[in-house]
C-alpha cells in the first residue's frame, strides 16, 4: 500500500503529520534519505503508484488523530503534485482550520509549472520550509546535483517570492554531511537578504 501519511512520533496522537505525495524530484540531493533508505519509522516510502486521489490522502490521514500541523514533506518534492497538495490543504483548512501547514520544498515549483504559483497557496499554506543548501551555484550543485536550469536562482527567487507574499519562509542547510556541507554563514546571510528565517539542519545518518 502507498504510504501517504506518516508520523516520525511514535506516541499514539502525534503532534506533525507528514504527506508523501510523489517519488518524483528536480534534485538528487547528496544527503538525501531516500539515498540511504526505504523507508521512515519502518514506513515503506516509495510510492507503487502515483495514481493518487485526494480520498486516498483523507482515508489515511483519518486513521490518525488531529494533529497540530500537517506537513508536505515523503521521498519526492510535494509541489510537483500542486493541484493535489493544494486540494488537501483546502480540505484541511476547512476542516480542521486551526492546523499549520507547512510544506518542504526545494523551490523549483515556478520554474517547474512555468508560472508564479504563491498566489494559489495563500489561505492553504502558512509556511515553507525551502532548501536553500548552497552559498553560490556551484556549491548548491555540488550538493543538490538539480535536474533544472538555473536552479539556484529559481530557489532564491522562491524564497524572496514567497517572503514577499507573506508566508512564513524559512531557508534550511544541511549540515556535518560526510561529502561536504554549505557556507552556512553566508547562507544564513544569503536568507536573511531574501526576508526568510534561517536553520541548519544536522545531518542524520540513516535517517529515522
Amino acid at each position: 500500500m502507498n504510504t501517504l501519511v506518516y508520523s516520525i512520533d511514535k506516541t499514539e496522537n502525534p503532534e506533525t503529520l507528514y504527506i508523501n505525495l510523489t517519488n518524483a524530484c528536480t534534485n538528487n540531493c547528496v544527503f538525501c534519505l531516500r539515498t540511504q533508505k526505504d523507508d521512515i519509522c519502518g514506513k515503506e516510502m516509495w510510492l507503487e503508484s502515483e495514481n493518487i486521489t485526494l480520498e486516498d490522502i483523507i482515508g489515511q490521514f483519518k486513521q490518525f488523530s488531529v494533529p497540530k500541523s500537517v506537513c508536505f514533506c515523503g521521498y519526492g518534492e510535494p509541489m510537483l503534485r500542486l493541484e493535489l497538495l493544494k486540494a488537501f490543504a483546502k480540505y484541511l483548512k476547512e476542516k480542521y482550520p486551526d492546523i499549520y501547514i507547512r510544506v518542504n520544498t526545494n523551490g523549483h515549483a515556478c520554474a517547474v509549472h512555468k508560472r508564479n504559483v504563491l498566489p494559489e497557496l495563500k489561505g492553504l499554506v502558512d509556511e515553507f520550509s525551502v532548501s536553500l543548501n548552497g552559498s553560490d551555484e556551484e556549491e548548491y550543485n555540488r550538493l543538490s546535483k538539480p535536474r533544472i536550469s538555473n536552479a539556484y536562482d529559481e530557489v532564491k527567487n522562491f524564497i524572496k517570492t514567497a517572503s514577499d507574499e507573506g508566508f512564513n519562509v524559512v531557508a534550511t542547510v544541511v549540515t556535518h554531511f560526510m561529502s561536504g556541507v554549505p557556507d552556512v554563514d553566508k547562507c544564513k546571510k544569503i536568507a536573511e537578504e531574501l526576508g526568510a528565517k534561517f536553520r541548519a539542519r544536522e545531518f542524520i545518518p540513516n535517517g529515522y
